[in-house]
């Protein structure tokens, strides 16, 4: 039995999501499958480093299959280039340890939130990020993420509704790049809820336009309480870009 890891890129705007959902057949991980499937002759269950919301992208996602069968991984690459969507590539595939586990050993996850800020939208960018008209202030930006590196609990930026699942989480960095009109928010951390990253990136939008402070946000991450938290950002400028093993 051979464990194989694959490092994913996609592009997530018409697909539900990363996550099968019993026979809806339009998500990333149930296309994949099937597609393996095909190739290997077996019933692929593929494992993923986490999922992604509908609408959300990936430039480097990462899952791992078990199969018995002897396809070499440059066949398998070719196959998988030649029946998969165009806006799904599998980039890499290789080898691992049977104990090799795509989501339990993640350690870091690096996602990136892609804002376009000008008085008009890119006509080339519109689908890859979230165009706000209003100027941002970065500086407001920054000292507003400071308030959330380190360990927390994230319970007021979740849409997660399970009370049984942790809602603490440690944030590692989270970096404002500013090129012209163009602005990434990355975040790094050690995982992330759900729709997490883009509750955080909405409240830093506010930030930036100045209706909340870094005070404001220190209250709202205490009352633990989603509705008082800012409007979570739209799905399609988010990127999971990295995951660290």
């Amino acid at each position: 039995m051979r464990n194989i890891k694959l490092t994913i890129q996609y592009d997530g705007t018409k697909y539900k999501g990363w996550q099968r959902l019993g026979n809806e057949n339009n998500t990333i991980q149930g296309k994949i499958e099937k597609v393996l499937g095909k190739i290997t002759g077996e019933n692929i269950e593929l494992i993923g480093s986490g999922r992604t919301d509908a609408g959300v992208h990936a430039y480097n996602q990462i899952a791992n299959f078990k199969t018995n069968s002897n396809i070499s991984n440059e066949k398998l690459l070719e196959d998988c280039y030649k029946f998969l969507p165009l806006d799904i590539v599998i980039k890499k595939a290789e080898d691992v340890d049977d104990r090799f586990h795509a989501r339990y050993n993640a350690l870091e996850k690096i996602y990136t939130y892609k804002i376009y800020n000008d008085s008009t939208h890119d006509v080339f960018k519109r689908k890859y990020s979230y165009h706000v008209k209003e100027e941002l202030n970065i500086e407001k930006m920054r000292e507003s993420a400071f308030v959330f590196i380190g360990k927390h609990d994230f319970k007021s930026f979740t849409a997660l509704k399970s009370k049984k699942k942790s809602t603490v989480r440690e944030i590692y960095s989270i970096n404002i790049i500013k090129n012209n009109a163009d602005i990434d928010i990355v975040f790094r951390g050690n995982g992330f809820l759900y729709k997490m990253v883009r509750i955080l990136a909405g409240t830093l939008i506010e930030a930036g336009l100045g209706k909340i402070t870094p005070e404001d946000i220190k209250n709202i991450m205490e009352q633990k309480d989603r509705s008082m938290a800012p409007p979570t950002a739209p799905a399609h400028g988010l990127f999971l870009s990295e995951v660290i093993y």
